[in-house]
């Protein structure tokens, strides 16, 4: 699959490649002045295309630069790129194995792929290709970019999350980050196969979804918190209402019943924003039976809880932290962003009732994705919230191929959680507790 990604050919390097760049852009000019906008846009796709090429070819010609086929066949799928799509972005986005796209300046393009990063051939003529590249994805979702507001969090029309920086704030030139999510939601199968979690786990968390657990699932960035959010909530039941509230909307439930919200940030007169607290707040005037935020970080946390511990039950949501004790410090921050004057003690207490079960995932060095931890939440003791792990993922080594060596394990004791599953009608065999599955990559 990799082999969509179009390499420079050899013979176009140094002064040559800027050649080619500056006739990329001459022939884009000259084809973009020829072009009706509004007939462009109601015509299909593969028709504009087709046009467009027969177009290219012709003002290729007429710049009689000598160049074989080859050349000149990359040369005109760029230009379409550059009319149709986001120009040296594209070949990128038509890669399904890649699930970031860093661009840290014009000329440094980084990929990840499989949980490695590793640096492409794609790169931009200059800074002001890349703005014109990052205005064009902003400008979609009706978002602006410039000096007076330089930061900007948008989303491409397939779902994939984009952040975008420029100068003054980024000083080597714009950067932009591309999230990618694809349409295919991970399976239970997927996961086993993967190793990211073994059949007993799965079977649990299976089981706490099910009797309307409230979940947190914490983790450090790219670990594959959404990704586990995505997979837990195919175990929600199909006749529950669900409404899902994200920053921006990655989240992709299978279930009919589901409403989506997504913030809106303030616009250049700092009015008209719309964030989580809003939101969930809202939520919680339309009957929920699960509310699901995709990632908590700020004051939401407050209502959240409040919900949690309010009868809508089930709930679910993710925290960067790395592990489920630094998720609990975070959240307790985050609800004294609130600027309520509430005693620590009693967050906590509202932090240990709404919270039942602690899912750590991480990203290991080999780009794999495991459960390392699950842990049941006790209560409160010495001003902390105390924690039990039920599961956990223990490291043993690497192989010579720099695959993670480890076994999941469990604590050898029954979580107190299993009674309310008992009550809920679902039976957790005690074994499960016991099992220690050895991963030999």
């Amino acid at each position: 699959m990799g082999s969509d990604i179009r390499p420079p050919s050899p013979r176009i390097t140094g002064r040559a490649a800027d050649r080619i760049f500056e006739l990329k852009s001459a022939i884009h000019r000259k084809l973009i002045g020829t072009l009706d906008p509004e007939r462009v846009s109601s015509l299909p796709r593969d028709r504009v295309r087709a046009g467009i090429r027969d177009v290219v070819e012709r003002l290729l010609a007429d710049e009689r630069v000598p160049m074989t086929t080859a050349e000149q066949n990359r040369i005109i799928e760029e230009v379409l790129d550059e009319t149709l799509g986001l120009g040296p972005l594209e070949p990128l986005l038509k890669e399904p194995s890649i699930s970031d796209i860093l661009v840290n300046r014009f000329d440094q393009v980084y990929i990840e792929r499989a949980g490695k990063l590793s640096l492409t051939p794609v790169r931009f003529k200059d800074n002001a290709h890349l703005l014109h590249i990052i205005d064009k994805i902003v400008s979609q979702v009706g978002r602006r970019i410039d000096e007076a507001q330089p930061i900007v969090d948008a989303r491409l029309l397939d779902g994939s999350r984009v952040n975008a920086i420029i100068p003054p704030l980024a000083l080597d030139g714009p950067a932009l980050s591309i999230r990618r999510f694809g349409h295919h939601v991970i399976t239970s199968e997927e996961m086993l196969a993967n190793h990211t979690v073994t059949p007993g786990i799965l079977r649990f968390m299976a089981a706490c979804v099910q009797a309307k657990t409230n979940v947190l699932i914490s983790g450090g960035t790219g670990s594959g918190k959404t990704t586990m959010l995505n997979a837990l909530s195919r175990f929600v039941p199909e006749d529950e209402r669900i409404v899902t509230i994200e920053d921006t909307a990655e989240l992709q439930l299978q279930q009919r019943h589901v409403v989506k919200f997504e913030t809106r940030p303030a616009n250049l007169s700092k009015s008209g924003g719309v964030n989580q607290r809003q939101l969930l707040r809202t939520a919680l005037r339309m009957r929920p039976d699960r509310i699901i935020v995709g990632e908590c970080r700020g004051a939401e946390a407050l209502e959240m809880l409040q919900a949690m511990n309010t009868g809508v039950e089930g709930s679910m949501s993710t925290v960067h932290a790395n592990s489920p004790r630094d998720a609990f410090s975070r959240l307790e921050a985050m609800v004294l962003m609130s600027d309520l004057q509430v005693p620590s003690r009693v967050i906590l207490q509202q932090l240990a009732s709404a919270i039942r079960i602690v899912v750590q995932v991480s990203r290991l060095q080999d780009g794999t994705r495991k459960v390392s931890s699950i842990a049941e939440v006790c209560g409160v003791k010495d001003d902390r919230v105390e924690t039990r792990e039920i599961f956990q993922f223990e490291r043993l080594g690497v192989t010579a191929a720099g695959k993670v060596q480890g076994r999941f394990r469990g604590s050898g004791e029954t979580p107190k959680i299993v009674e309310r599953l008992k009550i809920s009608g679902i039976e957790i065999p005690p074994s499960i507790f016991n099992e220690v599955v050895d991963i030999n990559p």
